[in-house]
Formats: structure tokens, sequence, C-alpha cells
């Protein structure tokens, strides 16, 4: 149907509603997932919304927004309803950034050690950031990408780092929509320039580490073995303090709460 009413120079944009569960036409998720891909391909993207419980399927939906060009959300009330066809939808349609990859070059003088956490089913081969054939993400308009990386530093970095001891730089790389040209642009990061302890760290770094240490408890995360819910739970409340006028930040503590409860 969307390639029926494809308009050139338009959005061409599909939102899908499912649990997940195909039971109509090609059921199985290697052809699901090359179709999504093959519309991408001429311009007519793919963002799914999650719905339902049970038997629902999130990886094959991640996955089809992922081939689609698209996003994901997952919608179990109003509010978030309101959220992601309300608040969000320009995001959701409207791209400002295809193909968007971070690499992060570790200092080794600096880092002793390092892991990116989560992004499992996204991450590329080191050689292909500069292969602009290589499918990435896109980043839709006021959409914010965070990644995250446990780092260990070494106890003393050697004259030869640098003055500064830098440790990384960052490297951002992007399709730019409008003009099709791709872009890429970069950032050093000192030794120094990290905060000697966690608490002087803004709320949102907190509020991100939260996530993601949350979500590495409940997938059984080697990484997460020293950590529990109840200190997840106080971070998210103390970020609450720090931030009470945010209603997803109030949302997230309640879940940590609710969860903390149903594991005791």
């Amino acid at each position: 149907m969307a390639s029926n009413a494809f308009r050139s120079g338009a959005i061409n944009h599909v939102i899908l509603c499912s649990d997940g569960v195909a039971n109509v036409g090609s059921t199985t998720a290697n052809a699901i997932l090359r179709q999504a891909k093959e519309y991408a391909g001429r311009k007519i993207t793919l963002s799914t919304v999650g719905v339902g419980m049970g038997n629902y399927n999130d990886v094959l939906l991640e996955q089809m927004a992922d081939k689609g060009d698209g996003n994901y959300s997952y919608v179990d009330t109003l509010e978030q309803a309101h959220r992601v066809f309300v608040e969000n939808l320009t995001g959701m349609l409207q791209i400002i950034a295809k193909d968007a990859k971070v690499q992060v070059d570790f200092n080794p003088a600096v880092i002793s050690r390092f892991r990116l956490i989560g992004y499992e089913n996204r991450a590329i081969e080191n050689q292909d950031f500069r292969n602009d054939t290589v499918d990435a993400g896109e980043v839709g308009a006021g959409h914010n990408v965070t990644a995250l990386y446990e780092v260990k530093f070494r106890d003393e970095v050697p004259s030869s780092a640098g003055a500064q001891g830098n440790a990384l730089i960052v490297y951002v790389r992007y399709q730019d929509v409008e003009t099709g040209q791709v872009r890429e642009i970069n950032q050093t990061f000192a030794r120094t320039q990290f905060a000697a302890s966690f608490d002087v760290a803004s709320p949102r770094f907190k509020l991100a580490v939260a996530a993601a240490e949350y979500a590495e408890i409940l997938r059984n995360s080697y990484w997460a073995k020293g950590s529990s819910l109840e200190s997840v739970q106080g971070l998210a409340q103390r970020v609450r303090q720090a931030l009470p006028n945010d209603k997803d930040v109030a949302e997230f503590a309640q879940l940590v709460s609710r969860v903390s409860q149903l594991r005791k």
C-alpha cells in the first residue's frame, strides 16, 4: 500500500503497531526483516510500535525498525501512547541523520580496558566505520542517542601519552538527509576531563548509568554480579530528587521500585 501511494520528495513511512507475532503472509523472521530492508532501500521506511503481552516478540519488532531505518517503541499505557504518537511523532517521521555511527578510539597508554554496554546487535566492525555502504542507525528530529562505555584507567600515565594524557577520541559520522553529504566530526578527551567521583556527575549521566545497570541486572549479565536492584533504586530516587519535574525520571524510579519489590 505504501509503495502504491509513494510520493517522491515526501516522507514515505509505515508505522506498524503489533505484538510482533506474524501469522499472515511471510511469517519467518528472516523473510520479514529482508522485506523491511528492501523497502527501506526504496525510501519507504518503517517504525514499529509494540503492543500486547504474553507471547510478545520484542526482538523481532526492534530488528524490523532497525532494518527499516525507523524507530522502535513500546506502548503499554495511554500516557506512553501520547508520548509516542503526539510528543515524539515528528522524531519518528522526520530523520535528520542517516547511517549515524559512533566510534571511540581509546589510548592504551591511559586506558587499560573498556567495554561497550548494550548495542550488541547494532555493532559494526571497526574497519567499517568509514564504509558508507554499511547500514547504521538513523536519528530522528529531537532524538538523543547515548553510548555508554565502562573503562579502567591505568594507575600511572606515562609521559609518552602527552602532557594531559589524552584518553580517547570520539568520532561521529553520518549522512546529512538534505544534502546527502557524509559528515564526520571528532573530539579528543583528556584524562583530566573525567570527573574524579561519580557523586559529582550530572543527574542526566547518573540516570543513564542507572538505566544501564538496571538492564544489566534484569538480563543476568556477568558484569552485574556485584550490583543489586536496591542500589539502582537508591540511585534512581536521588536522580528523581534532582529532576523533580521530569515525568520520565519519575516513571523509571517507580518501575525500578516495583521490580525490586516483585523480586523479594
